[in-house]
């Protein structure tokens, strides 16, 4: 025999039997599956509104669940999903842990940055994940005072960190300039006093979401690698690392060639850039993986056939001869053979 839930409820009269059945029901059911059942019965989304996976639809999720600071959780989801493209769990675009999906992420512990596996919670839809994360973290939840105690967006998204939400030191920094460009920089005379925190590694210092002017090295931008484009700004942590080697090489042979202006062609190419440029599937402009890169380059002034021979004597990885074409390829990919070949 089964029985439809709504029509149990429909002819819930309190009696003994269908307490002790309803209480039994409960004790059955994990407490994160009532939590969003709670969620979804006490707060129906209007008729009229929709909730897409995009700035517009988190914004309007986060302000129907009870954020004070809507555009805060709307750059958490920038951050954490890589705008929507890549969930932690089903329906999870914020990284929020708990049963559910197992996968691997990193954790800043110890001054150091560190790969763990951990769980991350599968939710039904995005309306439930993002009011669970207002629930627990925005307002009030047990003995934990929420952020929308914060008096402007900026000093919530510093309150989040403070709280122990992430463990990047630089999280909050992250989600200020994510709002910055969006929707432009909030009021200097609303900014709260900086709230100190651990500084980061050099090699972490670089990272996804940092301004193009940023200088990788010396002489070299995050700017030059993407042309300035937002569409090719890195979305992962270890592109900035593989970068930051290849940029580190750049810099010596610049050093080499008597520090004449170096002009980088092709950076970071994701595939939709890759694609329309008529890049390879598998090009190591994609910075499709850990220590998979490439940049291609010359520097004014030099023989780009004297400096891809210099390059083929001192780069130990992935060389493209290019300099029929005007550029040397130096590249990294998967394993980091030692490899060359003609364009």
């Amino acid at each position: 025999m089964t029985i439809n839930f709504t029509d149990a409820v429909k002819f819930y009269k309190e009696l003994q039997h269908q307490k002790d059945a309803w209480n039994w029901l409960q004790s059955q059911i994990p407490p994160e599956t009532l939590e969003f059942f709670a969620i979804k019965y006490r707060n129906a989304p209007k008729s009229t509104e929709k909730y897409n996976n995009d700035w517009d639809g988190i914004y309007a999720a986060a302000k129907d669940a009870g954020a004070k600071f809507p555009e805060v959780v709307c750059a958490q989801w920038a951050l954490e999903s890589g705008w929507g493209k890549h969930t932690s769990g089903k329906n999870n675009f914020y990284g929020l842990k708990g049963s559910g999906s197992n996968v691997n992420t990193q954790e800043f512990i110890n001054g150091q940055w560190i790969t763990i596996k951990a769980g991350f919670i599968d939710f039904p839809d995005l309306l439930t994940c993002t009011s669970y994360l207002v629930d627990r973290w925005y307002k009030n939840f047990g003995q934990f005072k929420g952020v929308n105690r914060a008096t402007n967006r900026n000093e919530c998204a510093q309150l989040l960190v403070k709280e122990g939400y992430a463990t990047d030191p630089t999280y909050a920094n992250k989600l200020m300039q994510i709002m910055d460009r969006q929707i432009g920089p909030e009021k200097k005379t609303e900014l709260p006093k900086p709230t100190p925190t651990p500084a980061p590694t050099p090699t972490k210092e670089f990272n996804p979401w940092s301004p193009f002017t940023y200088k990788i090295t010396p002489h070299i931008t995050y700017g030059e690698l993407t042309l300035n484009q937002e569409n090719r700004r890195f979305n992962k942590q270890y592109q900035c690392e593989t970068a930051l080697e290849l940029c580190q090489f750049l810099e010596k042979a610049r050093t080499q060639f008597g520090n004449k202006p170096l002009i980088i062609t092709s950076g970071n190419r994701p595939p939709a850039v890759n694609k329309s440029v008529g890049g390879a599937s598998n090009s190591e402009h994609l910075y499709s993986a850990p220590d998979v890169g490439a940049v291609d380059f010359y520097i004014e002034g030099v023989s780009v056939w004297s400096l891809q021979d210099w390059c083929d004597r001192n780069w130990p990885y992935s060389l493209g001869y290019g300099a029929p074409k005007g550029f040397v390829h130096v590249g990294i990919r998967k394993g980091k053979p030692k490899v060359r070949w003609d364009y």
